[in-house]
């Protein structure tokens, strides 16, 4: 492959619609390599703004506005790094010559989970927990009661377990249902799935293109809500249990096709594996990889799209936990302790304009030769050091 310099006749661009800050991550990684770097999102000084050779700031639901910036900046590879966009507008830019990653169609079937449920369940064959999709509270109340209590609530379109809950019993359907619709995103429809008794769940992190396929060690997760707070890599299990999730990560990312990284992620319980969600982009649990291999999950993304070899290194074991803002403000400080800075672990701060009470605005990282136990000890305890006001 020839590279070329930004911002020449020939540069080779990317465009993120979608900056937040794991988009900021391969931005970083995509100009390491000389490639001309747009990012796009629906507000301003978004963390991949800050890092990007231009910036726009467009409403990501309009059609129109998305193929505009599409068609003024021409990028050879464009990619959805959030769920809340016109998914009409990537089919159309295909239409038109340009190359979506993976592609149109996987980002229409990710982002809303009956598309992808479906999918999974009744074209792939995989298995997933029992699921029924609802649209009244009056059709929640009955599902619930085929499904089983307790069972789990969520908006068939939602980002980071915005949503999200577990009904565990038929008092709990009320809250559910107005969780669920003040999530952002599309909540018209819910999804209500049978609560599978797992010992764990994790990432398993799946990089391909038309040549290559590889999984990153699988990478164990703790969530809050739907939304994730430490991560360690790799998650003890056993090798059938992870054989099983190799081959349901890659049936579902042959499924899918096309180029770059996705996050699949999968129940465990004993020996079984079942499939949950996959998203086609970097996965904020797969934060953690910027510590423990040659070549993060962002790193092998770029290198994904653009058709390069997907090997790497396995540095060793680590953790990453995430900093979630205690206070709203549009001047957010963070404060850390210089005992943070040490030779086995450093942080992210996203620089993100504004923070609100739980929104993710740094994480910390460590390492350990020995175990992810102790790197995610390490973790716990650093995240401690952190505040805001």
């Amino acid at each position: 492959m020839k590279f070329a310099a930004p911002l020449k006749s020939n540069s080779t661009k990317i465009m993120l619609l979608g900056s937040g800050e794991l988009g900021k991550e391969v931005i970083i990684e995509a100009q390491r390599l000389g490639i001309e770097t747009i990012a796009v999102d629906s507000y301003n000084n978004a963390p991949a703004h800050l890092v990007a050779n231009r910036a726009y700031t467009i409403n990501m639901k309009n059609k129109e506005e998305i193929l505009d910036v599409i068609r003024k900046e021409k990028p050879d590879y464009i990619l959805p790094e959030v769920e809340a966009i016109n998914i009409q507008a990537l089919f159309e830019a295909e239409k038109e010559g340009f190359h979506v990653i993976p592609n149109a169609e996987a980002v229409n079937k990710t982002m809303n989970r009956k598309n992808i449920r479906e999918f999974a369940a009744e074209t792939l064959n995989l298995p997933t927990s029992a699921y029924k999709f609802v649209k009244s509270l009056d059709e929640l109340e009955i599902a619930a009661r085929e499904i089983g209590f307790p069972c789990v609530i969520k908006p068939v379109m939602s980002s980071s377990g915005h949503g999200q809950s577990i009904a565990r019993n038929e008092s709990d359907l009320v809250e559910s249902w107005e969780l669920a619709k003040e999530a952002r995103g599309d909540a018209s429809e819910l999804i209500v799935e049978e609560f599978i008794t797992f010992d764990y769940e994790i990432t398993m992190l799946t990089a391909r293109n038309e040549t290559q396929t590889v999984f990153c060690e699988p990478i164990g997760h703790i969530q809050k809500n739907g939304d994730y707070i430490f991560s360690w890599q790799p998650m003890e299990m056993t090798e059938i249990a992870k054989e099983k999730a190799k081959k349901i990560a890659k049936t579902v990312t042959d499924g899918l096709g096309g180029r770059g990284i996705f996050g699949v992620e999968l129940f465990i319980r004993g020996d079984e594996v079942y499939f949950s969600e996959v998203s086609p982009r970097p996965h904020d649990t797969g934060m953690v990889t910027m510590i423990t291999q040659s070549q993060s999950e962002f790193a092998l993304h770029v290198r994904a799209v653009l058709g390069l070899p997907l090997d790497y290194i396995d540095y060793g074991c680590g953790a990453s936990a995430a900093y979630k803002a205690k206070a709203d403000t549009f001047n957010p400080v963070i404060e850390v302790d210089d005992s943070v800075f040490t030779k086995d672990s450093f942080i992210r701060v996203f620089g993100k304009p504004q923070s609100h009470e739980g929104r993710r605005m740094a994480v910390a990282l460590t390492f350990d030769k020995s175990s992810s136990k102790n790197a995610l000890d390490k973790a716990k305890e650093l995240i401690k050091k952190f505040s805001d006001y």
